[in-house]
């Protein structure tokens, strides 16, 4: 049997049928293999139907036999044991300089681990974030790899070419770096995309409930967002849904109102918790989704709290542009949270992330993908080394116009009862970034009276720590200085 495979897939759910025919699509002879061996025969028969640069095989044998060398397999399964699983079953067949990529949402500690597991048998291993749904999966994907640096350039001509583009013609897909890179920038992808959701969620209920607008008036509303700053696929497709009837009905009115997660956004929230980084955004949208899965409790609950009874009296054209307002620079906070993580674990893991380049990716193809990023790519063309993206000219120049709508919004959805917890912390997060001083000497003040855990003083130099005895009866005895 001659090997005629670039490259396999193995996993023929919708993402991994739609790479696949992405890949003909550009060129590339791929074999299709699924655990369920009847699925490869239907995918054949039906999707892949007349493409003859889609192979099937009909065990991992036969696979890999059509591949030629270096072999390149790619996993498009359940993230977890399932891939570790499917690594040993390949390992057997596979020869020194083979390479097995993960395009699944996977953890980035787990893509660590695999990389140096597999290095050390000789092979090259990729873990890869593939984001953009069935449509992005078809038609042009973000990609975001990191593994084995080697593995790079046998696999870099087949995801350009199947990756999304940016407006400029530029692949939304490159190098992010060494072992968990690539899906540590994927979790932060989903983090950020956990954020952007919360606001417009935020955004509708405000127009909803405490402006009374319909669905047609708020369907307008992100119709004419999406024509200027806020240009992006999930206000696109919020536009479309606010639109959407059946028999009649507002298909939106009747989606029960409990949200699903899947544990990126989860991850995204624990390692900022491990690196000390405060990304409150993203924090507060995984809360949010959590608080609407209590929804036999809240139904109780509304039954006995009570709230404000404020009706909005101002001028609604007036305040749906705050709410505009409010949303672009709650997105600016978000966003810079992300990059000020992705920062702090390039330096953690030593990954040397390029942020401009990881702003490109998200450019196109992916769940993100706005003109926005183009700012955000920008911002870093200028300055490389930027800290955080509140300091760029350009965002701190919105922010400054946007900053009274910001506050006027957040007021108003206490007074209402409405609540907006996104567009409440981004705003304190914008507060506290910006406070020369803030209440942690207080903080550590009580620290250090009932645990004698010490302090630095203002009138010292830093790194000399303090111990007072507060009460008169304790000794002179401070704790050691650490961080937990």
């Amino acid at each position: 049997m001659e090997p005629k495979g670039d490259i396999a897939l193995i996993g023929l759910a919708v993402m991994g049928q739609n790479l696949i025919l992405n890949m003909a699509d550009h060129g590339y002879t791929v074999v299709a293999f699924n655990r369920t061996v009847s699925k490869v025969d239907e995918f054949l028969n039906d999707q892949a139907k007349g493409h003859d640069k889609v192979l099937g095989a009909h065990s991992i044998e036969e696979m890999v036999r059509l591949l030629k060398k270096p072999r390149k397999i790619m996993l498009m399964v359940k993230a977890g044991k399932p891939v570790d699983e499917f690594i040993e079953t390949l390992l057997p067949h596979l020869e020194p300089g083979d390479l097995i990529i993960d395009g699944g949402n996977s953890h980035f500690p787990d893509t660590i681990r695999r990389t140096k597991y597999l290095e050390g048998k000789g092979l090259l291993y990729i873990g890869t974030g593939v984001s953009g749904g069935e449509e992005g999966a078809r038609h042009g994907p973000s990609i975001m790899p990191g593994g084995s640096a080697k593995a790079w350039p046998l696999v870099k001509d087949i995801f350009q070419s199947i990756a999304a583009k940016t407006p400029d013609g530029e692949p939304c897909c490159d190098w992010v770096g060494d072992d968990g890179a690539g899906h540590y920038v994927k979790m932060t992808h989903n983090g950020i995309e956990y954020g952007d959701m919360q606001l417009i969620c935020e955004a509708y209920q405000l127009m909803k409930e405490g402006l009374g607008m319909s669905n047609q008036e708020m369907h307008e509303a992100f119709a004419e967002w999406n024509e200027g700053e806020l240009d992006s696929y999930l206000i696109e497709i919020t536009r479309d849904i606010l639109a959407h009837q059946e028999n009649g009905e507002y298909t939106v009115d009747k989606i029960l109102d409990t949200a699903g997660q899947k544990g990126t956004g989860k991850w995204t929230g624990v390692s900022s918790l491990d690196l000390g980084i405060p990304v409150t955004l993203i924090g507060e949208a995984v809360y949010a989704r959590c608080l609407s899965a209590m929804k036999d409790e809240r139904v109780a609950a509304s039954k006995i709290l009570t709230g404000p009874d404020c009706k909005f009296t101002g001028e609604k054209k007036a305040f749906v542009e705050d709410i505009r307002q409010a949303l672009l620079a709650s997105k600016i906070v978000s966003y810079a949270q992300g990059f000020m993580l992705m920062r702090e674990a390039s330096k953690e893991y030593k990954w040397k992330l390029n942020y401009g380049a990881v702003a490109m990716m998200w450019r196109g193809g992916c769940i993100i993908r706005s003109a926005f990023l183009g700012k955000i790519k920008a911002a870093f063309d200028r300055k490389p080394d930027l800290r955080n993206l509140l300091l760029d000219e350009y965002f701190h120049g919105v922010i400054d116009r946007c900053q009274p709508s910001w506050r006027r919004v957040v007021r108003s959805a206490v007074e209402m009862g409405v609540p907006g917890p996104a567009f409440t912390t981004a705003l304190a997060f914008y507060d506290g970034y910006r406070s020369e001083r803030l209440p942690a000497n207080l903080l550590q003040a009580q620290r250090d009276y009932f645990g004698a855990h010490t302090y630095e003083r203002i009138d010292k130099p830093r790194g000399q720590y303090f111990h007072t005895n507060w009460t008169g009866r304790g000794g002179t005895v401070a704790s050691g200085t650490y961080n937990a």
